[in-house]
């Protein structure tokens, strides 16, 4: 049943709608924001601003009304970092956490270095970009203020990719890195690969000046993609995880550093290609693990070319199922640990009683960071503080930092 309402928003819900009582969900919507428009099913699809917020403010980009890409852009960026700490407090406050609360910090414009986009084939040509919100309808977004410069000018090449290699009824995933050598490529979605085809993708990597192109499981490269991380360059394999942004990184990396501070023998668990484990090897012994064998081998070639760190050794080891345990944790004077979303409560437990000093941990998913931390305060650890990182500017993901020591009996 449709009907016509004047509503005033409360909240944002954690997509970034609007949410009034009821509820009443509108998107676009800032809280104490009112708005009339008809409500169907517990939507306002249409809302019109009848009284708008100081925090409301024209979004940078021409693509934000039609674009799915970001959430937020209609939001003053005070009000975002408000948001997204509040975000944090409440998970915290969940799990009955109190501690210090450092302002939230966030990347600049046009910092992404990676995006995943989506191409499909036309009558005319291609199309790439990304989806409408709540759509499979592409957005072309040519002047995107959220990914590097060298990113938004490659849709071409994502078309060009589309054109040759799928139908007008499929649609490939065309995820792009920017790396210190080019753009590095990796392409999921797309017909089976032949000889006349790995022609073909030969010439687009030329044409467009491709650092490396992987179609599924066969990989051309032209030049090595290379990441810095610390004094060590690594080559991560195709479509590896890596922080999306520069600047986000290195806010992690120092507040990582600082909560390890005096650590002579570190753990690195969920390492990835070594974000953290090789710039904390000029302070001291690391040992890192990550489940994927591809990721830990970059790792370890990156260490072995580089100067001036200490050892470093590694293992492929699946920590969900496999953790490490109390006997050989207890080695280690300070760990830092960066998992997926899901969080590490195996892992987390097995920390609790191995009672390891130092604790750095990275956490996207403000929920279950608060789980995990919950284990590790029962446990007689200190949550001494949580720094906010805003990576996923104008979105509604959340990440942080935070430090957790062991209280002294």
């Amino acid at each position: 049943m449709s009907e016509e309402m004047r509503v005033t928003v409360e909240r944002l819900g954690h997509r970034g709608d609007g949410i009034a009582e009821g509820p009443i969900y509108v998107p676009g919507i800032l809280p104490s924001e009112v708005v009339e428009g008809v409500v169907d099913n517990g939507v306002m699809a249409s809302p019109r601003i009848v009284t708008p917020v100081e925090d409301r403010v024209s979004p940078p980009c021409r693509h934000a009304k039609s674009c799915g890409g970001c959430q937020l852009q209609h939001a003053s960026d005070a009000f975002v970092e408000g948001w997204k700490s509040d975000v944090v407090a409440r998970a915290l406050a969940a799990q009955g956490l109190e501690t210090e609360q450092r302002p939230c910090t966030t990347s600049p414009a046009q910092s992404r270095r990676r995006a995943g986009f989506s191409s499909r084939r036309t009558k005319k040509g291609a199309l790439a970009g990304f989806h409408a919100k709540a759509s499979d309808v592409l957005i072309a977004v040519p002047d995107c203020k959220l990914v590097r410069p060298r990113l938004a000018a490659a849709l071409p090449l994502a078309e060009a990719l589309a054109v040759a290699g799928t139908s007008r009824k499929a649609e490939l995933t065309v995820q792009m890195t920017d790396s210190e050598a080019g753009l590095d490529v990796s392409v999921t979605g797309g017909k089976i690969i032949d000889d006349d085809f790995r022609v073909t993708l030969a010439g687009i990597a030329q044409e467009y000046d491709v650092a490396r192109l992987a179609w599924d499981e066969e990989v051309l490269t032209l030049r090595p993609p290379f990441q810095t991380f610390g004094s060590a360059q690594v080559v991560p394999p195709p479509g590896a995880f890596l922080q999306a942004t520069q600047e986000g990184e290195a806010k992690l990396l120092a507040c990582v550093t600082e909560a390890l501070n005096g650590a002579k023998h570190m753990l690195d668990l969920f390492a990835g290609c070594g974000t953290f484990a090789l710039p904390l090897a000029r302070l001291g012994r690391v040992h890192a693990v990550e489940g994927s064998k591809e990721m830990v081998l970059a790792l370890d070639k990156g260490w072995r070319m580089a100067e001036g760190l200490r050892h470093v050794t590694h293992e492929a080891r699946d920590l969900f199922r496999n953790p490490l345990l109390p006997d050989e944790l207890t080695r280690f004077d300070g760990v830092v640990i960066d998992p997926p979303r899901a969080g590490a409560e195996a892992q987390v437990t097995q920390l609790a009683k191995a009672r390891i000093p130092r604790i750095a941990f990275v956490s996207c998913n403000p929920v279950t960071f608060a789980r995990d931390a919950k284990i590790l305060t029962s446990a007689g650890y200190r949550l001494d503080w949580v720094q906010t990182v805003d990576q996923f500017r104008w979105s509604t993901h959340v990440e942080l930092v935070a430090q957790l020591t062991l209280a002294k009996s």
